[in-house]
């Protein structure tokens, strides 16, 4: 197919494919999906070898947010029946790392729902990073707070963090359709503010919500702009007691025809399969590890994933391998941009800046930059340690990270015969927040 072949060598180039070219992607058929998969491979093999890098979620405060991200468990006015506790403490959150680190990640994304922190969160959270770090040599940490305000990015960069999540989730044209309580605007402004102060930027999407195919394209091209150096892609958890629980528009074919399709617009950033692989994907997931180059392991911020020894048995026998904390995730040309990868600067790749890579220009020795995470909130729930938190029940909350897409006038999508399988959706029991042990 002449589509699949210009695509593999403009992603070999790290150069832009036009936006036609992306929404062909997503409109190939499903005679061609293995195709499609094979050439996005071949991208994903160039830059990142059969390396799948392993994250970890510490849902550091769950619930009690007011923002109304439709999408969110955590909402305000959810009622979805979640766990809801305040802050963990820094040698809780660290024993929950450490669950996840002996598991084989080699980042640890810490979220607290609501809007943002404030500067004493920011103590607190700085507090516990430098907990973790001392705890375990040689950890990554990304942050996923919600909304920055000035000079906070900076502290949790002393503090020792290495990377920051905030995710765009949608396209711009149809954000105010999913939250009314900030804007698009806000959330772009968060990931500048992490890429100036050093951090590596994370963003990513939620798919699923009943946008368009033009929506999805229109998002991850704006993910190209910010120049992250992780994209994770969520797809929707239709949780009862959110306006989205009836929204079930993806099926595996297509969670896989957009895992190409941003692979092939951004070809050598980190892209990482995040919340509701397990309901979506199912039994297709070994594919999707053709397509990104990392995974969560084991449970979300509110939702329990699959088994983390299911996880590395899925790696192994798909053919991949575990990447080790000595190894450096992100092509050299990406690393060596400063700040951990961040890729902000003049030179950056899979960005609109001058002479950037994964874009249209002319330079393919730029580097690029990229963070992890969230809508007012941020990477998507995890386990925790045995050391429970003080319940509280108030109003729902809004962590982002865990699965959405956009609403949107979308193209229907077929769902299986067997319809859809409200059966994966689990509310997460165990870890943070709980007495029981985390899933890692």
């Amino acid at each position: 197919m002449d589509l699949l072949n210009t695509l593999v060598d403009k992603g070999l180039r790290r150069e832009l494919p036009t936006r036609e070219e992306a929404l062909a992607v997503l409109a190939t058929s499903d005679d061609d999906l293995l195709d499609v998969v094979a050439a996005a491979g071949k991208v994903r093999r160039h830059w990142f070898g059969r390396r799948v890098k392993l994250n970890y979620l510490v849902n550091l405060k769950s619930g009690l947010c007011p923002e109304d991200c439709s999408y969110c468990s955590q909402r305000l006015g959810s009622t979805a029946g979640i766990l809801k506790y305040t802050w963990l403490k820094p040698d809780e959150a660290s024993k929950a790392a450490a669950a996840g680190l002996a598991g084989g990640a080699k980042r640890v994304c810490l979220v607290a729902s609501g809007r943002g922190p404030t500067d004493r969160d920011v103590a607190r959270v700085s507090e516990t990073i430098r907990t973790i770090k001392d705890e375990n040599e040689g950890v990554e940490v990304c942050a996923c707070l919600g909304l920055l305000s000035d000079g906070q990015a900076e502290r949790l960069r002393e503090a020792g963090a290495d990377a920051y999540n905030h995710n765009l989730n949608t396209s711009e044209g149809t954000y105010a359709g999913i939250t009314t309580t900030h804007t698009y605007a806000d959330r772009v402004e968060t990931v500048q503010r992490a890429h100036a102060a050093g951090l590596s930027a994370c963003s990513g999407l939620i798919a699923g919500m009943g946008e368009s195919d033009a929506d999805l394209v229109d998002v991850v091209y704006s993910l190209r702009e910010l120049d992250p150096d992780s994209v994770p892609v969520n797809f929707l958890i239709p949780f009862e007691g959110t306006p989205l629980a009836k929204e079930w528009n993806l099926t595996p074919q297509r969670c896989l025809r957009i895992l190409a399709m941003v692979r092939f617009v951004c070809p050598d950033v980190e892209v990482r399969i995040a919340g509701g692989r397990e309901v979506h994907l199912r039994t297709m997931q070994p594919l999707a590890l053709h397509l990104a180059n990392s995974i969560f392991l084991g449970d979300y911020l509110t939702s329990e994933g699959q088994a983390g020894k299911a996880d590395l048995d899925m790696i192994a026998d798909a053919g991949f391998e575990v990447e080790g904390a000595g190894e450096v995730t992100l092509p050299e040309h990406r690393a060596a941009a400063g700040g951990g990868g961040c890729g902000s600067g003049e030179t950056a790749g899979c960005g609109s800046h001058a002479g950037g890579g994964c874009g249209s220009h002319g330079d393919a020795g730029a580097a690029d930059g990229a963070a992890e995470a969230g809508a007012g909130g941020g990477c998507g729930p995890c386990g925790t340690p045995s050391g429970a938190p003080r319940p509280v029940e108030t109003a729902g909350a809004v962590a982002t990270t865990g699965a959405v897409e956009t609403a949107g006038a979308a193209e229907p999508v077929a769902v299986p015969s067997g319809g859809p399988r409200t059966d994966l959706v689990a509310v997460r029991r165990r870890g943070a927040g709980t007495d029981l042990a985390p899933n890692a």
